[in-house]
């Protein structure tokens, strides 16, 4: 196996949070929005990431492109640590780690033209190149997203949700880069629309060998585009595997519960098929569980589950789990996703 394109270690991400209408002197509260995650993408690999809102996968995103702080751990691109870096280093490098953002219309300028966003990042970087091979590159990448060239000197409000993430694509590529970091690209748009981007996203990845992380909620999408998924809670790692072996046999109980969540379309089925549910609520990322935080809805909890962190076990070829009792199956069998 190659050397990973990324390596994640330990990474942490802390906020301080003053409480709402309090005190000048009153304490902040710590926020642990990410507390340790290790993992590695490889080249050319698409690693899903899911888990519910508030679990911090947009953070980690963020943390990678150096847009949130790292408060510990470290964050390796081709071996080398961007955290290290110095700011002329990591500005270097930015060009080879880009980011899709979640909102396509608030992620770009509404005061610039398409063709200004786009080519925003290639002037930046390369302000040498000439005006004629600039207008070139932006619109031959343009009809590689599927937007016609001719809409280059348009506004973002002119386009639909689904263009507007096209533009946004075309602005992370524009400078050619190695890893793309995709933060929930499809769950503001139309189910149909929603499979037009990630077929996209999965042509562009094996035409440019882009290496990717894939972020959103709905498992069934992930299966689509990834190799590998990467299960979060709470800003901790629950299950790493293949794509194939984490939906067909889950072994981390917040990770059925998950895929239980997923319907299946076939009225008959999903009438009939066990259900996984998760019962409660997140807890609050300002006072979470002790020892493994998702002890409090997990339905085979023990009471050493409330005492040290569970450390991340491999239990197969590649299939890594945060679960001491991840045999007892509390849940009976569960129907894959579609």
């Amino acid at each position: 196996m190659s050397d990973p394109i990324l390596s994640v270690r330990d990474l942490r991400v802390t906020f301080d949070i003053k409480p709402s209408g309090a005190w000048p002197w009153t304490p902040h509260k710590s926020l642990q929005a990410v507390g340790g995650m290790s993992f590695d993408v490889q080249p050319g690999e698409c690693l899903g990431v899911v888990g519910e809102s508030g679990s911090g996968k947009s953070t980690i995103a963020r943390a990678i492109c150096g847009l949130a702080p790292v408060t510990g751990g470290d964050v390796l691109f081709e071996g080398e640590s961007l955290l290290s870096m110095s700011p002329e280093a990591r500005r270097h490098h930015r060009r080879y780690v880009q980011m899709v953002f979640q909102d396509p219309l608030a992620a770009l300028n509404p005061r610039m033209t398409v063709g200004e966003i786009i080519a925003e990042p290639l002037i930046t970087h390369e302000p040498k190149l000439p005006k004629a091979e600039v207008r070139k590159r932006v619109q031959d990448l343009m009809e590689r997203v599927g937007l016609l060239p001719n809409l280059v000197n348009r506004y973002p409000h002119e386009f639909s949700g689904g263009q507007c993430q096209r533009i946004g694509i075309a602005r992370a590529l524009i400078l050619k880069p190695k890893l793309l970091i995709c933060d929930e690209p499809v769950s503001a748009l139309d189910v149909s629309v929603q499979a037009q981007v990630v077929n996209l996203l999965k042509e562009l990845q094996k035409d440019l060998g882009l290496s990717m992380i894939f972020i959103a909620h709905d498992l069934s999408v992930v299966k689509h585009i990834s190799d590998r998924i990467a299960v979060m809670y709470l800003g901790r790692m629950m299950e790493v595997a293949g794509a194939e072996a984490l939906t067909s046999n889950p072994r981390h109980p917040y990770t059925r519960g998950l895929i239980s969540s997923v319907p299946v379309p076939d009225p008959v089925l999903e009438k009939s098929r066990p259900r996984a549910v998760i019962s409660g609520e997140l807890p609050s990322p300002l006072d979470p569980p002790s020892g493994c935080v998702f002890r409090t809805r997990c339905p085979i909890t023990r009471e050493a589950c409330a005492g040290e962190r569970p450390a991340v076990a491999q239990v197969a070829d590649g299939h890594l789990v945060s679960c001491p009792y991840h045999q007892d199956n509390a849940f009976g069998d569960v129907v894959q996703t579609a």
